[in-house]
């Protein structure tokens, strides 16, 4: 056994041993399909901590020569699929992790050579006699050995991505790696020698001006995985499965790690924050605080004209629509708004809705950690805003109209320039960074069906909380009398004819003349 070359299958029998593990073998049958064919070159990107590494771990595991790795599928899904025999254990795997070769040099440049050496060297000691010592570049020593001994490689990169994100400025060691990439992947005779190629990492293949320079590969990304969406993360199958066996609450799991959503899997959860929470048996930001939030904070305070506006309004609830076309899948070309969103999606901290093409906060563990760069980047108005909701809330349950109004007031106004009024959607955005903190009492629901039409904002107490349920709506340059007399005319608080405590009926409007908001509160007479 190698360090680069059939390394083994040691990384995917630790992750078969651990306390949690859940099968995401599936992904094999589709590999598996597409060996030695047309579509063979796959790359799977994702965040941080979403299993990139556990995947490229089992992959090289079920294709590598040297090994019996057939105990360890028992018993998983691919097990019982009609291509397992077919091709388990059948080819050499040159497994790499670029991350970690990046550590062992000082540049990409030497990076790129390390790891062409490293490789060539032990494919000397597999296949003797065939490799002389001018033999150091990777793709011609390959092409020799599938032409004297028939040898094929699946060939497996993890973090492939690691020398545009650590060496951004390094455009040479840039270049060197890929003219590597193109000599293993493009060309007729890498065809000869790979049957299949896995890269997976942060980011998409990186473009130069419209193209990408391996645009033989099929990207599976964080915009759109396509068929792939149930191996990006857990799925709410498996999360409810989980739930049950460590005795957590289902619907606080999803509040924390829920929110990314592909056309063909609406609820993805990531899976390094649920494992955790299922055997600490508490609920943390485990993901955010592996990730530094100060990279957050550089791309949220680049300068590009509206990009603090609409994360304030993302931050604050909203959504906001984004051209994911123009980024070119590296985080230094920055030229729009529109690219740094694209860049924060692939990163996990905005979720996107291909189907709108909108970006959004995917769920509780992602808000903290805008809340942590927010805090620090000297924006006091929407600090403020967050520091006074805990009042906010308190004068509502109290029933304190003129307090209310006065607190919405104090946010708006603080935050004029981003939250500016033009209709009911932006007034949504001031009442749920007022009441920012509410996620700690309440999940908060959007439009939610009830009676005869839609309630604006629903605040539903979690579970053993005492607090009462709010009803708002929301009016603009309309009274706030007419808001709540439109809540008891149709009969939202209907829908939550299950819950069995207080209602209040809120009503908030704004008035553009003045300028002001005003606030009706009453109980919800359920007789």
């Amino acid at each position: 056994m190698g360090i680069y070359v059939n390394r083994g299958n040691d990384s995917f029998a630790r992750a078969r041993k651990s306390r949690i593990y859940v099968d995401k073998t599936g992904l094999i049958e589709y590999t598996n399909g597409v060996v030695d064919t047309e579509q063979c070159h796959i790359c799977n990107s994702r965040p941080r901590r979403f299993g990139k590494s556990m995947t490229a771990g089992m992959l090289a595991a079920y294709y590598m020569k040297g090994c019996d790795s057939r105990e360890l599928f028992e018993g998983l899904e691919i097990a019982g699929k009609p291509s397992f025999e077919e091709h388990l254990n059948q080819y050499d795997v040159i497994h790499l992790d670029m991350a970690y070769l990046l550590v062992q040099n000082k540049s990409a440049v030497d990076t790129v050579a390390f790891m062409q050496k490293c490789v060539i060297d032990e494919l000397r000691v597999i296949y003797p006699g065939i490799l002389t010592d001018e033999d150091q570049a990777l793709p011609f020593a390959l092409s020799k050995i599938n032409d004297a001994a028939g040898a094929r490689f699946v060939i497996i990169i993890d973090e492939w991505d690691a020398i545009f994100r650590e060496c951004e400025t390094d455009k040479q060691g840039q270049q060197e790696y890929v003219r590597l990439l193109r000599g293993l992947f493009k060309g007729e005779q890498s065809k000869d020698f790979v049957v299949l190629a896995y890269i997976t990492g942060i980011l998409p293949i990186k473009r130069y001006n419209s193209e990408s320079a391996l645009n033989n590969f099929r990207e599976f990304t964080m915009l759109n995985p396509k068929g792939l969406s149930e191996y990006i993360g857990f799925t709410e199958e498996e999360v409810r499965s989980l739930c049950e066996t460590y005795h957590m609450d289902f619907q606080e799991t999803a509040r924390w790690y829920d929110g990314y959503s592909f056309r063909k899997l609406k609820h993805v959860y990531n899976p390094n924050s649920v494992v955790n929470a299922m055997l600490d048996g508490e609920y943390d930001s485990y993901w955010s605080n592996t990730v530094s939030y100060g990279s957050l904070k550089e791309y949220i305070c680049l300068n590009f004209e509206g990009l603090r506006d609409l994360v304030i309004q993302m931050f604050a609830g909203a959504r906001c629509t984004v051209d994911i076309n123009t980024f070119q899948n590296d985080m230094t070309s920055f030229k729009s708004r529109d690219d740094v969103l694209t860049a924060l999606i692939h990163l996990g901290y905005l979720a996107y809705d291909a189907d709108t093409r909108e970006a959004y906060v995917p769920n509780e563990e992602v808000r903290a950690a805008f809340e942590r760069a927010v805090r620090d980047t000297g924006w006091d108005p929407v600090v403020q805003a967050i520091r006074d909701s805990d009042s906010l809330l308190r004068a509502t349950w109290n029933r304190d109209e003129d307090a209310v109004a006065e607190g919405i007031d104090k946010v708006h106004m603080g935050n004029t320039s981003i939250l500016q009024y033009n209709n009911e959607n932006a007034l949504s955005c001031v009442i749920t960074l007022a009441y920012y903190n509410a996620a700690n009492e309440y999940t908060l629901i959007r439009e939610m069906p009830s009676g005869k039409g839609y309630a604006d904002i629903v605040f539903l107490p979690r579970r053993y909380s005492t607090k009462p349920a709010l009803v708002v709506e929301l009016k603009y340059d309309q009274s706030a009398e007419s808001a709540v007399a439109q809540i008891k005319d149709r009969r939202y608080p209907e829908a939550l004819r299950e819950y069995q405590g207080n209602i209040l009926l809120v009503g908030i409007s704004y008035n553009k003349e003045d300028k002001k908001h005003e606030c009706t509160i009453e109980e919800w007479d359920k007789g």
